[in-house]
């Protein structure tokens, strides 16, 4: 389902939202917040009764709480949201609390499942599972919260990191059986298990963060 002014909630957010991802670190950037708008409106097509230009609107705004830090960078994203008046020209209240508690629900360590459909949808879009993708935002948030790492330093937090998250028994959770991530998390999980190809891709991209 999308709204009849969707092209103009689109343009909005084109200019006056995903702009403000150019502040954030390269894993952050108007390349991912894009990616996750995009894989948001696949994964829509599955649920006709989503209300696509919502969704889009959480993606859009899912990570602006990075603002404030990332520690509470997803309530910040939904208090952001909420306090955004300009949304109020097409949305109402309760629909503007839905995508909000949506934004606030996306984040992977999130310690309880998202609340709604539209939640799901989102956390689902944000897990953006290729193997290259997912070395190469790690590696460059490293770089840019740990400036000073050796490069043996960025390679032991690299390790720690994918075997928290996506390795067997890390906190990474799928929520849409329509989506292909199930396959690229299987996929991801082998590279993992794999420490001299894991470190050759990480030697790879050394010289693009």
């Amino acid at each position: 389902m999308k709204r009849s002014f969707h092209a103009h909630i689109l343009t909005f957010l084109e200019t006056e939202i995903v702009p403000r991802y150019d502040r954030f670190d390269a894993g952050h950037g108007r390349d991912h917040v894009h990616a996750v708008m995009h894989s948001a409106e696949k994964l829509a097509q599955f649920y006709p009764d989503v209300d696509e230009t919502m969704l889009l609107v959480a993606a859009a705004y899912h990570d602006v709480g990075l603002e404030r830090g990332r520690e509470h960078h997803h309530s910040d994203s939904a208090a952001i949201m909420r306090a955004d008046l300009r949304l109020r020209q097409w949305f109402s209240e309760a629909e503007i609390h839905l995508m909000a508690d949506a934004a606030e629900d996306h984040r992977a360590s999130a310690k309880r499942e998202p609340r709604t459909i539209y939640g799901r949808l989102l956390a689902e879009a944000d897990r953006q599972i290729d193997p290259r993708t997912v070395v190469l935002r790690a590696m460059q948030y490293t770089r840019t919260h740990f400036p000073d790492y050796t490069e043996e330093q960025q390679w032991q937090r690299l390790l720690e990191h994918m075997q928290n998250k996506y390795a067997e028994g890390g906190y990474l959770r799928l929520w849409i059986p329509e989506s292909d991530n199930a396959t690229r998390l299987a996929n991801l999980r082998a590279l993992i298990a794999d420490t001299s190809r894991l470190r050759s891709l990480f030697n790879s991209l050394l010289p693009h963060i």
